[in-house]
């Protein structure tokens, strides 16, 4: 598919091109916000699995520039904001970079030296695993990536803070919200206008995070282990089967984005422009070292090998 039939099938690829954002993905931060009112009162942010950096953008667009621009700014008031995944990205203005990995306990401790011995207002989260297409899969691997970044959570997040994940709908969905509520009274899976209606995710923001009492977070995974088993105590055959019939778990599902916008699912025509036709535009920023970057690097030196062995056939 080229470009044009791309932008005109996607109008949030297209926008976000056209607004400067790194993928269309900021609109869903965007909408969640316009919805859940995220950012307010917000100083201090950690953003999980960031590249290629659109939620840190939105980021760094709603909360470090205004701050930056107000007429009594001052260094020690801005905005903290700190961005984290395994690969690289490209420099943000107000966003601070850390590579590592959310699975690991030492990365939030480099989160809170950055943060000055204190700890975040907000969790945001937009990863997700290279997807297989077997949702029952995918939904678990999704999960156990939330799950991970939970690790940061309960290490970085102040009390009464937010969290806002992917996640993938499936047949333990409602596991995965019990497991949220150990932590946050208040938890809701959204879909945002701009996610496509055939795609299973949805965002979990989770608010007010309150650990139970006594909680170490050394002893997270145990915990969320108790859920969903009949006992609680030491049957650790935690499955959402436990949750249904009599003990069925209601989850508060919300459509968020203005609902009159436009419609991810739609193909809009193409704007028309003075003196030609509309020209799409190249990505804002392409991943520095996406993970295929070895893959393509064997793929040129492979046919550049052919072709060289061609030419050599033809002048023999």
């Amino acid at each position: 598919m080229g470009k044009a039939s791309r932008d005109k099938r996607d109008i949030y690829y297209r926008k976000a091109k056209e607004e400067g954002w790194r993928a269309r993905s900021a609109f869903k931060l965007l909408q969640i916000d316009e919805q859940f009112n995220i950012f307010e009162g917000v100083k201090r942010v950690v953003d999980l699995c960031a590249a290629p950096g659109s939620w840190s953008q939105v980021l760094s667009r709603k909360l470090y520039l205004p701050a930056k621009l107000a007429p009594d700014a001052k260094d020690e008031n801005l905005p903290l904001i700190v961005a984290i995944d395994l690969q690289p990205m490209a420099p943000i203005e107000g966003v601070i970079q850390v590579q590592g990995d959310i699975t690991n306990a030492r990365t939030a401790e480099v989160v809170i030296r950055h943060f000055d011995g204190c700890k975040a207002d907000l969790v945001v989260c937009d990863g997700a695993p290279d997807v297989t297409g077997l949702h029952d899969m995918d939904e678990f691997v999704q999960s156990q990536l939330i799950l991970a970044g939970l690790t940061i959570v309960t290490h970085a997040l102040k009390e009464g803070g937010k969290f806002i994940a992917k996640i993938f709908r499936g047949k333990d969905t409602s596991l995965l919200y019990c497991q949220l509520k150990l932590f946050f009274p208040v938890v809701t899976f959204a879909k945002p206008k701009s996610s496509r209606n055939s795609s299973i995710e949805a965002f979990a923001v989770c608010e007010n995070y309150s650990p139970p009492e006594g909680f170490d977070p050394k002893d997270l995974h145990r915990l969320l282990e108790k859920v969903g088993s009949p006992s609680g105590v030491d049957d650790t055959d935690c499955c959402s089967g436990w949750l249904e019939g009599p003990n069925k778990v209601y989850i508060p599902f919300l459509a968020c984005g203005d609902l009159s916008g436009y419609d991810s699912d739609r193909s809009y025509p193409l704007p028309k422009v003075a003196g030609g036709t509309y020209q799409s535009l190249d990505p804002v920023q392409p991943p520095i070292a996406p993970p295929y970057k070895r893959a393509l690097e064997l793929k040129k030196a492979s046919s550049q090998g052919f072709r060289e062995l061609e030419n050599l056939s033809l002048n023999s």
